[in-house]
């Protein structure tokens, strides 16, 4: 359960994004299901590549500066967060538990769904590697399936259906060490793609089958969510910030030039960009200015735009889903801002496709972030509001790593 400031039946709640590029921080006033965002702040993130902490000090300092200024504007002293986790070395499986039901009558209790749960986490899971998520996706009751809350029912073999996130135990605990330094308690580490879902997705979508697209700065974080629940998740590492690169590159100019270009004059539609357009960019080293083809601007963002689509996508394909998501595509964090993604998507697949908006039921700061850039912010608020104990119970059984850390501390500090 979110711990906090209580306001009368109000609890304070924080999303923390620490992202390849930038760490945001969302903090909000819950009332019921009713989320109302009243401060954030945000900074560069330093010290991070592709979703993983390589430089503790620098991420400490990022973290530090956006907390401050959710703070700041919120009037508030945060003591603990959701934090948002991606990277390549996120890994997920799906896998099956299966029990007898043997007390009399034969009626489902919760210890049976606590029992069918742990036999399908029963997995050899590699040493460096722990589990964040166990989401359970379907039961069944003696082969009848699709049951979501088996609970009172009657039957002689009940099974489950479960969705397995694995990330690199290092990882995750750099990543809280970061926070933890600050004085923050970390509630939950919320697998990002999640995160972003609950923030863009309607619950009409994941029934029909769509694909999340969430491209960040350093990683694109793909979803697939069928029948109400997810169904495959992966995270590669290229994104926005490659873009940026390849402008720096290609146009012989800074990285921060090729960061504004992108977004005030960046398409991946080089067929919409007039031939005779030129604008004006910084040369290397800043002291210069020169005129470049709008157009070669448009082919160079095109070329890696394709690449990233095509990555996904493939992945998608591989994982034969890409012919049970007519809902299909719905591309959120800040490189969904890029003109004309959403139109190359459509015209590429075959397919759907738009971009994430921001849910009912969000109030406050709305105008602020309703930005694709805080999908993640905005749906770790969602997570801890819904399935994390503060209006309904929540249907994921958490992968315990906190406890295994305390674990360890004990034997090392008291051998056992």
């Amino acid at each position: 359960m979110a711990r906090g400031l209580r306001r009368g039946r109000e609890r304070i709640v924080v999303g923390l994004d620490v992202g390849t590029t930038k760490v945001a921080c969302l903090v909000a006033n819950v009332f019921d299901s009713e989320i109302e965002i009243i401060g954030m702040g945000t900074a560069p993130s330093r010290g991070l590549d592709k979703g993983v902490v390589v430089d503790i000090g620098r991420t400490i300092q990022s973290i530090r500066k956006a907390v401050e200024e959710a703070e700041n504007m919120a009037d508030v002293k945060i003591k603990s967060v959701y934090v948002g986790i991606a990277g390549q070395h996120i890994r997920s499986i799906n896998t099956t538990g299966t029990v007898a039901i043997t007390h009399p009558g034969r009626v489902i209790k919760k210890s049976d769904i606590r029992r069918v749960i742990e036999a399908a986490k029963a997995i050899p899971v590699p040493p460096d590697m722990q589990l964040i998520h166990v989401i359970p996706r379907q039961y069944k009751v003696d082969g009848q399936e699709g049951i979501t809350d088996p609970e009172g029912m009657t039957g002689t073999r009940l099974e489950v259906d479960v969705h397995l996130v694995l990330g690199s135990v290092t990882a995750v605990r750099n990543l809280v060490r970061c926070i933890n330094y600050l004085g923050i308690q970390v509630n939950q580490i919320v697998l990002q793609p999640l995160a972003s879902s609950l923030a863009v997705l309607s619950s009409a979508e994941k029934e029909l089958g769509v694909v999340l697209l969430d491209i960040g700065g350093g990683t694109t974080d793909i979803s697939i969510y069928k029948g109400g629940d997810i169904w495959f998740s992966k995270v590669i590492p290229v994104a926005g910030q490659h873009i940026t690169n390849d402008i720096t590159v290609g146009l012989q100019t800074p990285i921060e030039e090729a960061e504004r270009i992108k977004k005030e004059y960046g398409t991946c539609l080089v067929d919409s960009v007039d031939d005779n357009e030129r604008i004006r960019i910084a040369t290397i080293g800043g002291d210069g200015w020169k005129e470049v083809s709008r157009k070669r601007l448009a082919k160079i963002i095109e070329a890696r735009v394709e690449e990233i689509l095509d990555l996904a996508m493939e992945e998608v394909e591989n994982a034969g889903y890409k012919d049970i998501v007519p809902g299909g595509l719905v591309i959120t964090g800040g490189t969904a801002l890029l003109d004309g993604i959403v139109e190359f998507a459509q015209a590429r697949y075959g397919l759907p496709a738009r971009r994430g908006q921001i849910p009912q039921g969000i109030h406050g700061l709305r105008d602020i972030v309703e930005s694709p850039i805080y999908a993640t912010a905005i749906g770790l608020l969602k997570y801890a509001v819904e399935f994390d104990g503060l209006t309904s119970p929540p249907r994921e059984i958490r992968g315990g790593w906190l406890a295994k850390v305390l674990d360890w501390l004990k034997a090392v500090l008291w051998g056992g």
